[in-house]
Formats: C-alpha cells, structure tokens, sequence
C-alpha cells in the first residue's frame, strides 16, 4: 500500500467523521430484494453461478508441509483434492477416478506418494498422471495419457491456496487486485497458520455474511467489546471491481492497543491503515480478514443449505521462530469468540424472519453500501438475464468502484 493510498484511507476517515451527511452524488439505494435470500431459484442461480466459478480459499501452505501431503474439501458440492507435489506445485484435482468415479482417497487428510482408486485400483501421480490400471489389455484404445485426474484451477497468494472449479477464471493475483499489493506491508510469507475452528449457524449465509460487511451494528450488539475501541462513524470504504471491499475504521484513541495484541510479535513494516486502526478485507465472495500486524483470523463463510451455513475462522501470525506462545494466543482467540457470538445471536432469528412475510427487501444505507456492492457482484456472477426483474439488484454504484 503505497504512501498515496495511505494518505487517502487516513483523509477519508477524518472526513466521514466530520460529515453530517452522504456525500454529494451518492444514489438512493434500491432495496435488496427479499427473494434473494430464500427463492430456491434463485439460490440455485447461486450456486451454479456463484460458488463454483470463483477464487475461493482452500489452505495455507502449512497444511501441506511436504510432499505428498493432501487435503479432501468438500465446501463447493464437489470433492476437491488439494495436493502438494513432489515438485513442490500445489495442485488441485477433483477426487474423483476416471474409470468409473471412485474416490482415490477417502480421509479428510494426509500424506501419500500417489493415489490409487480403491474401487477398481487405478493409480495416479501425485500431478494427477494416470499411471496404472487393472486389466489394462481389456481396454481397448484407452490411452492413459488421455485419463489424468480432472484438475482444478489452484493458485497462491502469497502461502495461502485458493481454487476455482471454472477453468475460464482469470488468474488470481489478477483478480485480487489491489490486495495482493496491498498485504505486501504484512511480509505475509512469514505468515504461519496458529489455530483453527468453525461453527455451524443456522441461516442462510448472506445473513450474517452482511454483518461483517459493515460497522452500522456496533453500538447495538457490541456496546460492552468492539464499540468501546472503534468509531463506527469515522469508517471509509472502498468499493473494487470483482465485488472486492476495504473497510477501515479508526480507532478511538490513536494510542491504543488491543491488550490481546500485547507481547505479540508485531509486523513493523504495516502501515498507519492496519497498525493504528481496523481495516477488514473482502475478498468477493466469502472472505472476511480483518487484518493487523500482530495476526489476523480468515473468515469463511460457507453455505451447508439454503437455510445453513458454516463460519471458519483461519488464525495467522507472524513466524515466532518455534511457534507462538499458547497461552497468548488462548486468550486472543476467547476475546474474539466473545465478539463472534454477539454477532451470531440473532442469526437464527433473522433467518425465521426472512421466511415470513414480514420480510419484504431491505433498505440499506450510505454505510452499508458494501453489502449493496457485493449483491451487485453477485447479478454480475449470475447474468441479470438469468435473474427474474423482482430480484435484480441494480448497480447504481458502478461510478463509486475503484479500478
């Protein structure tokens, strides 16, 4: 992040607190249509359009510490196969046998020096070549350099994996931008993965998905945790394309530290943005990071059903040489869970809410324009031809996105 950005994020904030309303030429907001949060059409749209053609979050390098070692998702409706090479590649392949569809391997986890198909026995190099089969003279023409693994699209940004299942997506770093630059400040190869845990919530997961997109809720549900250090009022934002986002909300005293941050190791070369105050990431669609020079979690939101959904929480820190003192990091993640839970008490609720009538679309304001950014996306995902005129969200924000 260069001086320039710095100096308008650190601009926009002092003027957001001062404003008294929306800035000049900012559009009314249509309402969010009601359906697009429980029309089984149209959430199948999404997942046809949406899931299965984007960069989504797989690991960090750390899961695959050798080669061999491999990892079984499952989070888009297919079995995907992520693998580290014996070329040190990591690859991505959907476990799924060429002969007659058997998995080749059926642990969530592990390490191997290939793969062999437990139905009929055909095996494959860790890059997915064919490389044996039963029976071979009873195949008539079958040529096995024809019948590799079917590979998925899998790239890196920085040590942490990402797969896309449409072979057509542009290439990862191209489509994250600014962001690949932008996190340059944190020396994110010497990131390492510190803790894991998920959380099963029941509702859809644009639900709550909407509510790490803004600060709008702070002073309601988090009077006694996040509102008492951060100004809601001062937050910028900016709106990239692809359905990208950057939220940076200052803190409310510039001397402040967040005493679960204390005796960390600290990235030095981070700027004001992160070090001094909240930025929070999205990466279009379901990644939350709200970053800091200590060590940040990655959120995922997954969907389980139209009506479910799971929510990841990936913690990264600066390399400690030997690992991160446990008991620091104990208490750092039991602060966070507190906060977690203040978001996910009324989820259950709101999703028994927006199946009644009672939920006809949602009006959202200058503040919230995120969640109205990334609906848009969503249209650009699907085509709007493909999406009944009742539930387009129409993108009257294009002139407020950022190239």
């Amino acid at each position: 992040m260069d001086a320039a950005t710095v100096q308008r994020f650190l601009d926009g904030m002092k003027y957001e607190a001062e404003r008294t309303a929306p800035p000049d030429g900012f559009p009314r907001l249509p309402d969010i249509p009601a359906g697009r949060y429980v029309d089984p059409a149209f959430l199948a749209l999404e997942r046809q359009h949406l899931w299965r053609r984007s960069w989504l979050y797989a690991c960090h390098l750390d899961e695959l510490p050798t080669p061999g070692s491999f990892l079984l998702l499952r989070k888009t409706g297919s079995p995907i196969l992520v693998v580290r090479g014996k070329d040190d590649v990591v690859r991505a392949f959907y476990n799924t046998c060429r002969h007659r569809g058997g998995p080749v391997v059926r642990s969530d986890k592990g390490c191997v020096q290939g793969f062999v198909c437990g139905y009929h026995g055909w095996s494959y190099s860790l890059d997915g070549k064919l490389l044996n089969l039963r029976d071979k003279r009873d195949f008539v023409g079958l040529e096995a350099t024809e019948r590799s693994l079917n590979q998925i699209r899998c790239e890196r940004f920085y040590n942490w994996i990402f797969i896309n299942e449409d072979p057509q997506a542009e290439p990862l770093l191209e489509h994250f931008a600014p962001f690949a630059e932008y996190f340059r400040q944190f020396q994110p190869e010497e990131w390492r993965l510190v803790a894991q845990e998920s959380r099963e919530v029941q509702c859809n997961i644009k639900v709550l998905l909407d509510a790490f997109l803004e600060v709008y809720h702070l002073k309601s549900i988090h009077q006694n945790t996040v509102d008492r250090f951060l100004d809601h009022r001062g937050t910028t934002i900016a709106l990239y394309r692809r359905g990208h986002s950057l939220m940076v909300t200052p803190n409310r005293r510039p001397d402040w530290v967040d005493p679960g941050t204390v005796g960390m190791r600290r990235i030095e070369t981070a700027t004001a943005i992160s070090a001094r105050n909240n930025a929070s990431f999205n990466f279009f669609p379901n990644l939350v990071v709200p970053v800091d020079p200590s060590g940040c979690p990655f959120l995922l939101f997954w969907p389980l059903s139209d009506t479910t959904m799971r929510i990841e929480c990936h913690w990264f820190a600066p390399d400690w040489g030997g690992g991160p003192p446990a008991d620091l990091w104990k208490v750092r993640i039991a602060n966070f869970d507190r906060i977690l839970d203040e978001d996910l008490q009324f989820a259950g609720a709101i999703q028994e809410s927006v199946m009644s009538r009672g939920f006809t679309g949602i009006p959202l304001n200058y503040q919230e324009r995120r969640i109205y950014h990334w609906h848009t996306e969503l249209d650009r995902r699907i085509g709007a031809e493909r999406i009944p005129e009742t539930l387009r969200v129409p993108p009257v924000l294009d002139a407020h996105v950022e190239n």
